[in-house]
């Protein structure tokens, strides 16, 4: 099983110790994991900003690149479902190689590696951000608006960590107001949503916020510190990977 490994816009710019967790957590299981350096945005900011014809190039450009994978593979939820569910529609000139395979870190390790155990250690107390994307358009966690049995992928990963207490804020799987274009053009309304949901979080006791994507964990650590509210933020890949 040869891995493409993708590392997104917001990973490689502001938080490379993701990526750089990301890569060692898949090669610790033993997996073929490549990085290809030609690698580019995925174009989900344009999309998502009504300028799809110029997503098009890149989405081009990352069907070529990842294509002679077997999975790529994202610590990001929002990336990974901007190209499995929109990258087939802006190549739909052309057959799309890479949207079926293309998966976030959680749902990689949970559902094709199913992973069992880590030798991670994290002494901490967690709340769990179900990021909106991984929820409802991967399905890593269960909406709060469908009628069907609770499941959440990111806490199943991270009860394997030694030492960890893992906990989730009241209404779970609301959003945090980042949305990329959203928290822009609608900066009181995202700044507002965000500190409920920093406030929810620090209610459940926890020292730190985790998650699959490090656009929302950036908005509301942003939101954190200008407020001074006392939690930290950390990928789950970090984690996953802490000793």
């Amino acid at each position: 099983m040869k891995i493409g490994l993708f590392i997104p816009c917001y990973v490689d710019t502001l938080y490379p110790e993701v990526g750089v967790s990301t890569f060692r957590l898949l090669k610790s299981l033993g997996l073929d994991v490549d990085y290809p350096e030609r690698q580019t945005c995925c174009g989900q900011p344009m999309g998502n900003a009504g300028f799809e014809h110029m997503a098009v190039p890149l989405a081009e450009k990352f069907d070529q690149l990842f294509a002679p994978y077997d999975y790529v593979v994202a610590p990001s939820a929002s990336c990974a479902a901007y190209v499995r569910c929109f990258h087939p529609n802006l190549l739909k000139e052309h057959r799309c190689e890479t949207a079926s395979k293309t998966m976030d870190l959680v749902e990689f390790l949970h559902d094709v590696v199913k992973v069992t155990s880590l030798p991670a250690r994290f002494p901490h107390k967690v709340s769990v951000h179900n990021s909106c994307h991984g929820v409802r358009e991967l399905g890593l966690s269960s909406p709060s608006e469908r009628n069907i049995p609770p499941y959440n992928k990111v806490r199943d990963l991270l009860r394997l960590v030694e030492g960890i207490e893992v906990v989730e804020p009241e209404r779970p799987d609301e959003c945090c107001g980042f949305g990329g274009m959203f928290s822009i053009e609608e900066q009181a309304v995202s700044r507002r949503m965000g500190i409920d949901k920093v406030k929810r979080h620090i209610a459940t006791g926890a020292e730190y916020v985790t998650g699959p994507d490090s656009s929302c964990l950036m908005h509301m650590q942003g939101i954190a510190e200008k407020e001074q509210l006392p939690i930290r933020f950390i990928h789950i890949a970090q984690i996953l990977t802490a000793i």
